[in-house]
This record gives C-alpha cells, structure tokens and sequence, in this order.
C-alpha cells in the first residue's frame, strides 16, 4: 500500500501558509503545520487535521526538537518553507539594523537550519518513495529591486539562493527543488507587520487593485508543483496579479481593454 505523502509546512499559522496546510490536506495529504502561535495551529488542526507543531524556526533548539519530532512520527515527502516576512521600507540610509537582521534570520536563517535539519528525513524518504521535495515560497522583491525595500529583497534573495544552490548541489538524487516567488500577494497581516500595524498605510498598499493574489492562489501554484510528476521540477515560478505588470507597474482602478483596441 502506497504511504500517504507528508509535507511540513512552515508559517501555517496565517495566509500563505495556513492557506497551503489546508489545501494540501484537501488534497489527500498528511500535513504538518508550524508555526510560533500554538494556538492559531491547534484551531487549524481542529478545523482540517494538519497537525500542529509549535516553533520559533529563528531557535536552533525548537529546530532540533522539530527535527527529532518528525524522524520519531513518519517520513517527511516534503519541507515547504513559508516562513518569512518584512519590517519596514525605509531607504538603505535610514534602515534600522535591528529590521535587517530580523529579516535575514527568519527568511534565509531559518531556511538553511530546516534544510540542514530535515534534509535526512527527505532523502529516507525519496530512497524509499521515488522522490522528495523542498518548495521555497521567495517573492517578486528576490529578483526586482525597489525603493525602500533594500532589506526585504536582500533577504529574500538570500533565500532564493539557498533554493538555486541547493539545486545544484543536490544534482543526482531524486530530492526537487522549487521556488514559487509571487508578487502582489493581499495577506493584511504581512503587510500590516511590515507597517508597524499602521491600517490605514496597510489598506493604501491594495488600494484600487483589482484582484490581487490572494493566499490561496497561492496555495494552489504550491499543491500543483508538488503533485506534478515526480521527475517534473518547477524550478522557479514567479506569479503575479494581472494588474501588476512589473515590480514597479501596478494599475489602480478597474481593468479594461484599451479604448479603440475592441474587435470591430
């Protein structure tokens, strides 16, 4: 009998993540849901079975404790790394080292401790199913950069690199490697955390846009890279609302073919 494939999926305890631990789980698969909140991830376990783990992924003891967890309850098919976020979009001059540094340990930090953790766990269980994921969901900021962002695309980009060399490096076994980098993504709480908690400047950042992502859009470009056939690799798959064009190029107001450009 076929085991029911695993995946551990960190930063359930809202959006993105919270949106992928339920996703996955309607999918047919057993899910894992960490997170630092334990009770945002029991409420999530109650409500779609993802079973909670609560962790500070910034502390190498709660990685550990995870680590030990896992090879003690079952294989591991797949380590998606959802984690992360943003403080503040000040200018290189005026950023605060403490936002940096709060950046870089829990986007790019804390994914080289799991993929060193986990990594194991991965190959035990692509020796014995076929094969093994790791999904890194990065950002559009990894790749364009932007006034005021000087922190978050480092940081994001550091992570991006960790996905393209650990590619490269794990070249030979049967373990893929997948970034899903997304733009314009409507999750309040990153944003409002990057804000400082500042509603109003939170709502102006979606104002007028006209479908933006929204977490389970995501979620969705996640499941499928993971359901492909296992010798697919989606190496990296960047996805943005219709309404953002480029980094830098985002329409406001309702969407619509340019006049004189309608079929006659």
């Amino acid at each position: 009998m076929a085991t029911t494939r695993r995946a551990v999926v960190t930063g359930a305890s809202s959006g993105i993540g919270e949106a992928t631990a339920r996703l996955l789980r309607e999918r047919g698969w057993d899910a894992v849901a960490v997170a630092r909140r334990a009770d945002r991830l029991e409420a999530l376990e109650a409500e779609c079975g993802a079973v909670a783990f609560a962790a500070d992924l910034t502390n190498q003891t709660d990685v550990d404790a995870l680590a030990e967890w896992l090879s003690a309850s079952g294989p591991v098919h797949a380590l998606v790394q959802i984690a992360g976020g943003a403080r503040g979009t000040d200018r290189v001059e005026d950023g605060r080292a403490e936002d940096w540094q709060w950046m870089f340990d829990v986007n790019v930090l804390s994914a080289q401790r799991l993929v060193a953790a986990l990594l194991p766990q991965l190959r035990a269980a692509a020796a014995s199913s076929g094969h093994a994921d790791t999904l890194f969901v990065t950002s559009t900021a990894a790749e364009t950069p932007y006034p005021g962002g000087a922190g978050y695309n480092a940081a994001k980009a550091g992570e991006a690199m960790i996905a393209h060399v650990l590619r490269l490096e794990l070249n030979g076994e049967p373990i893929r490697v997948i970034e899903v980098a997304p733009g314009m993504v409507y999750t309040p709480e990153f944003t409002l955390n990057r804000l400082a908690g500042d509603q109003n400047a939170a709502e102006r950042v979606y104002e007028g846009v006209e479908n933006p992502l929204v977490a389970e859009d995501v979620a969705d470009v996640i499941a499928y890279a993971l359901n492909a056939p296992g010798h697919v690799n989606l190496d990296l798959i960047t996805m943005r609302p219709v309404a953002q064009s480029a980094q830098h190029m985002l329409a406001r107001g309702p969407l619509a073919v340019r006049p004189g450009a309608e079929p006659a």
